[in-house]
């Protein structure tokens, strides 16, 4: 199992290419009767509140404003897509998990519809599953891999905030996941660290996602 891939340059071209085009937002999502037509290729980033799944998505697109960021946990409460035009693929941000503000009847709620979007999307490909590089896999991630488990869907660990720790942290925290990750039977071999703020494994996640709307 290894934690690091590289890129070939025209993988890193056509990423690039990709989220170049004018990225918006599609729809948002509280009920599965309402999802936009499958087409295509569909990502979701799902992670707990404020890992950074806002901040992330817009460094991909190079949008600032196109994922809504907010200090308050739980304020991305739907599935929200994006798009671009020419492009076969779709970015679903999924509600944050986690957070303790939210009252149970919404949290139970939010929980039944990712759910049902995880095991009734037939072109949901994978899963970007975001851990805070400061905090490491906690018990409501593991949650959430049980849950991707059992809904049978390939998620990816993509860290976020990798600047905010040393480079021997980030190498341990590596390590640590990959440990983990070899008993899960959904989960992709490949780690990526990433910075939103500092621009860190952008390029390699948007090759990554690139490879995986053209396969």
């Amino acid at each position: 199992m290894s934690e690091e891939k590289t890129y070939q340059d025209e993988d890193l071209e056509a990423g690039r290419l990709m989220f170049a085009r004018q990225w918006d937002f599609l729809t948002s999502v509280t009920d599965m009767a309402n999802l936009p037509d499958a087409a295509g290729t569909e990502i979701a980033f799902a992670g707990r509140s404020n890992v950074g799944k806002s901040s992330l998505i817009n460094a991909l697109t190079g949008r600032k404003g196109l994922a809504r960021t907010s200090s308050t946990p739980g304020r991305t409460q739907m599935l929200n897509f994006f798009v671009a035009p020419e492009t076969p693929l779709s970015i679903v941000d999924m509600p944050g998990y986690g957070y303790a503000q939210a009252p149970k009847e919404l949290v139970d709620a939010w929980t039944k519809l990712v759910f049902s979007y995880l095991r009734g999307r037939p072109n949901l490909r994978r899963v970007i599953l975001l851990i805070d590089s400061r905090h490491g896999i906690k018990k409501n991630d593991l949650e959430a891999m049980d849950l991707l488990d059992k809904a049978a869907v390939v998620y990816q660990i993509v860290l976020t905030k990798s600047d905010k720790i040393k480079p021997p942290q980030l190498e341990r925290l590596i390590e640590e996941t990959q440990g983990l990750l070899a008993k899960r039977v959904a989960a992709h071999p490949i780690i990526i660290a990433t910075s939103s703020e500092k621009n860190r494994g952008i390029d390699d996640l948007r090759a990554e996602l690139c490879l995986l709307a053209h396969q």
